[in-house]
């Protein structure tokens, strides 16, 4: 396929200058914000490089994705702003010691536009696949969207007014949303690449898409997600262990306890 090089390349230049800027700042934090923004460059560039003329299909998906992939950007900027180097950057520049500016760019940078890259199969394959007229995948697809949407960005926006409070400092959050999840964040992200792929699974040959929800479904449940980040909250917030008998780790459920 010619568009790979291209992608490869457009990717590749994308994550070192984001890289660049980290070593001149001493902050790799600019990786998360790279991460959002990289899926609006990827769906842009392949709605672009279609064979065809845009179909509804393309600028759906296209559009979906930008959304999500702004407003992550713009949060986590604002997120990060005044804070310094995330936690997990800060430990890694100091374990890696003189070899972190490999490592940085090996396993931050292209590490993470690699994934980039594979988690946007689904809005690839529906970009670079133009076919007229919209099925009930697509209808199902957007509803599922939508509800990653809302989990993602409402669970957001209750973290950041809870933290904002500085009473709140060393509670567990166990409100709102995060009531009936730990992660209404990412319970929402990894839907909103299952609905993507609902989309792409209209078209032919679509079942392929498959490997970006899973992707990041394993990602955000085995890997940099869910495990990292509450190994810190154990150590951090005591009644967080408490916190986990309770409530469901990922998929939204009723508590188990008050």
């Amino acid at each position: 396929m010619g568009s790979v090089p291209i992608i490869l390349m457009t990717v590749f230049l994308y994550m070192c200058s984001f890289f660049l800027v980290a070593v001149i700042r001493k902050d790799n934090s600019l990786a998360d914000i790279a991460w959002g923004g990289g899926f609006v460059l990827l769906a842009f560039l392949t709605f672009f490089l279609s064979p065809g003329y845009a179909e509804a299909r393309q600028v759906l998906a296209t559009g979906l994705v930008t959304l999500w992939g702004v407003r992550l950007a713009i949060y986590i900027y604002f997120r990060n702003l005044g804070r310094g180097e995330d936690y997990r950057y800060a430990k890694w520049r100091e374990e890696w010691g003189k070899y972190f500016l490999l490592r940085s760019f090996l396993q931050v940078f292209m590490l993470q536009g690699a994934l980039m890259i594979l988690i946007s199969y689904s809005v690839i394959f529906i970009n670079l696949h133009p076919v007229r007229g919209l099925t009930w995948l697509d209808g199902l697809g957007l509803l599922v969207w939508i509800t990653g949407f809302f989990f993602e960005s409402l669970g957001d926006f209750q973290l950041y007014q809870f933290k904002k409070d500085p009473s709140n400092r060393g509670k567990v959050m166990k409100y709102g949303l995060w009531r009936y999840t730990r992660h209404p964040n990412y319970f929402g992200e990894a839907t909103m690449w299952w609905g993507i792929f609902l989309m792409a699974l209209s078209l032919d040959g679509g079942f392929t898409a498959l490997i970006s929800p899973v992707a990041i479904t394993f990602l955000l449940l085995k890997v940099s997600g869910i495990p990292m980040l509450e190994k810190k909250l154990i150590k951090s917030q005591p009644g967080y262990r408490r916190y986990m008998e309770n409530t469901s780790p990922f998929i939204p459920w009723f508590p188990r306890g008050s």
